[in-house]
């Protein structure tokens, strides 16, 4: 358990429930608690472990430690711990510390065909996505989607992984049934041509926009997503994809949320939420201070005010 070192302090004890302390993301949501004065605590999922009772339900982590004395957590799980980080942030909710985001909303957000169901249940405009259990169905989801090309995406897929661009009908039903043949579930979505491999970013923070990117493709790639070697640059975006990115956020009810938006002939479409969206691509290309922004989402939400006392006078150690 990695944490902070602290006189007695009136600010809020905050742990960050994620996998990797050196990740840019941690490391700034870490130093940005800090600077605002909080007791800021990393909590490796994979070290944590639940005790449920009616009457002294806990949270423990290795070596000992009980964590029920927590104001607040940032679940930062990876997509491999879904279940388990949202367990235990849901156990975190049961003993009345504050989740940054919920555990509900991030299963949602994580179920990649739920969260679409979810959002054009709102009337939310997505790209046509075909979804089906037996390959003998293969011909009629591409046609579904409009014909080749056409995206097919794994729904366990993340950070442009598991995303393949399929040029011609014959390598659509190859990839399809191949995927299929592995038992994995699958979405088969249209190609939006005149995105010419960008889309948006949107970073949504209680209920507002806070920054915004265009991601583009490195050349020769048709996914914009920065780890697969995209680039990242500031953006104006437009009243009615700020407003479809706002509504995305709270249809799926999550208090942070990046919204990845594709601009279309007929309009934006919503691509995806992510309920623990990158900081790196965003601060740098915007200069803002995001991580900040989203401790003081967790100052809001339990009515915290700074007292006189400095901000920033806290110190890391390797335990607390």
């Amino acid at each position: 358990m990695y944490g902070v070192a602290n006189e007695p302090s009136s600010g809020l004890k905050i742990g960050v429930l994620a996998s990797n302390p050196d990740l840019y993301s941690n490391k700034r949501i870490m130093e940005a608690g800090i600077n605002r004065g909080h007791d800021m605590v990393f909590l490796d999922i994979k070290h944590c472990y639940m005790k449920l009772d009616a009457e002294t339900p806990e949270i423990h982590y290795r070596g000992g430690w009980i964590l029920n004395d927590f104001d607040a957590v940032i679940p930062r799980i990876r997509p491999q711990l879904t279940f388990y980080g949202c367990a235990l942030t849901r156990h975190f909710e049961s003993i009345g510390v504050h989740p940054l985001n919920s555990a509900s909303a991030i299963s949602y957000s994580r179920d990649k065909l739920y969260s679409l169901q979810l959002l054009q249940r709102k009337g939310l405009d997505i790209p046509t996505t075909g979804f089906a259990n037996s390959p003998m169905d293969t011909s009629e989801l591409i046609d579904m989607v409009g014909g080749a090309p056409l995206i097919v995406k794994l729904l366990e897929g993340t950070q442009g992984r598991g995303v393949v661009l399929a040029e011609t009908r014959k390598a659509g039903e190859s990839v399809i049934n191949a995927i299929k043949s592995l038992n994995a579930n699958l979405l088969v979505q249209e190609f939006i041509k005149e995105a010419q491999g960008r889309d948006l970013r949107c970073f949504v923070i209680d209920g507002k926009v806070i920054a915004s990117i265009e991601r583009r493709a490195a050349p020769g790639e048709f996914r914009a997503n920065l780890h697969q070697g995209g680039t990242a640059a500031l953006v104006r975006i437009t009243p009615e994809e700020r407003k479809l990115a706002i509504k995305a956020t709270k249809t799926m009810g999550l208090q942070v949320a990046g919204v990845d938006i594709i601009r279309s002939a007929r309009g934006p479409l919503l691509l995806e939420i992510n309920s623990s969206p990158g900081l790196e691509g965003i601060e740098t290309a915007t200069g803002k201070d995001i991580a900040g922004d989203m401790i003081a989402s967790v100052e809001r939400s339990l009515n915290w005010q700074p007292k006189t006392k400095n901000p920033g006078s806290a110190g890391v150690s390797n335990q607390v």
